[in-house]
């Protein structure tokens, strides 16, 4: 096994492993990966932010009114302006900026994942059925990964100067709750753009809003039809569901019981063959931080696994 010595402790604590596909029980008891702690003697990345205004959005005007953004843009120091970057997407951005940005300056130090750039989002406000971030993140269409693609990814080449890989191979897109629903469903209706997929406490459960009569149950399509009905797509899905995770103990017909939803992913990504990976976390809740201090870059290494740039 290899070792790293962590610079806040001195201590020399195994490196994350890619994991392997399948199903795994992890936890009660979590420890923080290493390669998520800075570290003084890696070159660190560029963070650019800006805002995004509602009222310039075609695609999202505003559900409840004018709202805006918060966008960061992460670009690793080995970045070659004018080449293509392979690129992570995250939901959610702002709650993911400084852990994730810690991984990928380690970890594409090591050569252990590729020189990406990051784009951190937020959702535009409020969260549920009759939400901005509702509409965004838990609506079953190719919306949301149009507006990324158009409005989003459009902007930030104009005004960093960075460009993005075509290639779906060379594009993650992750989040939890609900932003993992989202990186799904962005994967599942443009797989064209997206094949890399990460979520925690993935929502896949009935909060779709507006209501879609073409999928009904919202989010719990995915397990109770979608997926099982359709034939086999280039997809690599990495899920993970605390064992108190939201609803836990709610009966089926609640369609709002997050274990049983991805138990059920599970369930239907290995009946269709699909490469995944689900932790079902002992003694987690919702989205828990000690589980993503402890797994985060073995989802990433593992999301990941086997690409080559084209």
């Amino acid at each position: 096994m290899t070792f790293v010595l962590s610079a806040a402790t001195g201590f020399c604590a195994p490196k994350s492993k890619v994991p392997k596909d399948g199903n795994f029980v992890i936890g009660p008891n979590y420890t923080n990966a290493p390669e998520a702690q800075a570290r003084p003697n890696v070159p660190k990345g560029t963070v650019h932010e800006f805002v995004m205004d509602s009222v310039e959005s075609k695609i999202y005007p505003g559900l409840n009114g004018p709202y805006q953004r918060k966008v960061w843009v992460y670009v690793p120091a080995q970045y070659k302006q004018g080449t293509a970057a392979p690129l992570l997407l995250v939901q959610d951005g702002q709650h993911y900026l400084k852990r994730v940005t810690n991984i990928l300056d380690n970890l594409i130090a090591e050569r252990r994942l590729p020189a990406m750039v990051a784009v951190f989002i937020n959702a535009g406000g409020g969260d549920g059925k009759g939400s901005e971030r509702g509409l965004e993140y838990d609506t079953l269409s190719e919306r949301y990964a149009n507006y990324i693609e158009q409005e989003v990814l459009t902007r930030i080449a104009r005004d960093y100067g960075i460009k993005f890989t075509l290639d779906p191979d060379g594009r993650a897109t992750m989040g939890g709750s609900s932003g993992g629903a989202c990186a799904l469903t962005m994967g599942w209706y443009r797989t064209d753009f997206w094949h890399r997929i990460i979520t925690f406490s993935g929502t896949f459960v009935d909060q779709q809003s507006p209501e879609d009569p073409k999928t009904p149950h919202g989010a719990w399509e995915y397990h109770e039809r979608l997926i099982p009905q359709n034939p086999r797509v280039p997809l690599r899905i990495w899920l993970e569901v605390g064992d108190h995770d939201i609803g836990f103990d709610r009966e089926e017909a609640s369609f709002h019981n997050w274990v049983m939803a991805n138990n059920r992913m599970a369930a239907v990504l290995k009946a269709k063959g699909y490469h995944y990976h689900y932790d079902f976390a002992k003694g987690a809740k919702h989205v828990d931080g000690n589980v993503l201090g402890q797994t985060l870059p073995g989802a990433l290494l593992w999301a990941w696994d086997g690409y080559r740039a084209k």
